[in-house]
């Protein structure tokens, strides 16, 4: 440590009332630690639709045929963007290749999440039926891939000053939005990224960290950054972003099947 960083420090410790710097004493044992849904230092459990305010040509209409602006398509990828055929993905029984883990938040709808126990947290998504499960800790294995593959979460905890008892140098991440989940998906299911036929491969590899925020007139959203890594079909990562908003119940929630067109 220099001697800059030692005058800060003596400096910062004569700022804390005596009073305070005597409650530092000998470290107390630690308890058990809580369960992460006792832990949670954001709720988002409730019901949230979908605010589509960028992205409508791929988002709210199925893009055309051979359309994948934007995304850092490989040319492996190109041959099967322009083979997409969706009469033969229902024939297949293909119709949920676009509500995969990689894609189901950028398809308009519904979310209704909740905690199905006390490390696992669950989202619903009413456009496809799809569900997903974010486990805390070791997820439990699979033996296949599937379309919301194997999801493990953590939260991000408060940023920390190494000194416990000077709480002015601890709190949650500067600004307005303060990532707090972070969820990392494998074992994917080949899908589209798009319903036009944008592929991603088993081989893709998802993050997704999700923010929380309210504004001065009381609602309440969140905002899910989403960066999908295919070696296969993507030449650099594909990142997006989507918004959320809660709603007061479930009175809109709609499930409906996947389509494929």
């Amino acid at each position: 440590m220099n001697r800059q960083t030692l005058s800060f420090v003596a400096l910062l410790l004569l700022l804390v009332p005596i009073s305070a710097r005597a409650q530092f004493g000998p470290p107390q044992p630690a308890g058990p630690p809580k369960p992460p849904r006792e832990s949670a230092p954001i709720d988002l459990t409730g019901y949230w639709v979908s605010v589509v305010t960028e992205a409508w040509r791929w988002r709210m209409v199925t893009p055309l045929k051979g359309d994948a602006a934007s995304v850092p398509i490989t040319p492996a990828a190109r041959v099967l963007i322009d083979a997409w055929n969706p009469a033969r993905d229902e024939a297949a029984g293909l119709q949920c290749k676009a509500y995969g883990a990689p894609a189901i938040m950028r398809v308009p709808g519904r979310l209704h999440i909740s905690w199905q126990d006390d490390n696992t947290l669950r989202i619903d998504a009413d456009a496809g039926q799809q569900t997903r499960l974010f486990h805390f800790g070791t997820p439990p294995r699979a033996s296949a891939t599937s379309w919301q593959g194997v999801s493990t979460a953590r939260w991000e905890g408060p940023l920390s000053s190494g000194f416990p008892g000077i709480p002015f140098l601890q709190g949650q991440r500067l600004g307005a939005r303060s990532r707090s989940l972070e969820v990392e998906t494998v074992q994917l299911r080949a899908g589209y990224l798009r319903k036009n036929g944008v592929p991603y491969s088993e081989k893709t590899a998802l993050k997704e960290y999700y923010d929380l925020f309210s504004e001065p007139a009381g609602d309440t959203w969140f905002m899910v950054t989403t960066v999908v890594e295919d070696p296969v079909y993507l030449a650099t990562p594909f990142v997006t972003t989507s918004h959320f908003k809660k709603q007061p119940d479930g009175s809109g929630w709609h499930p409906e099947p996947c389509t494929a067109r």
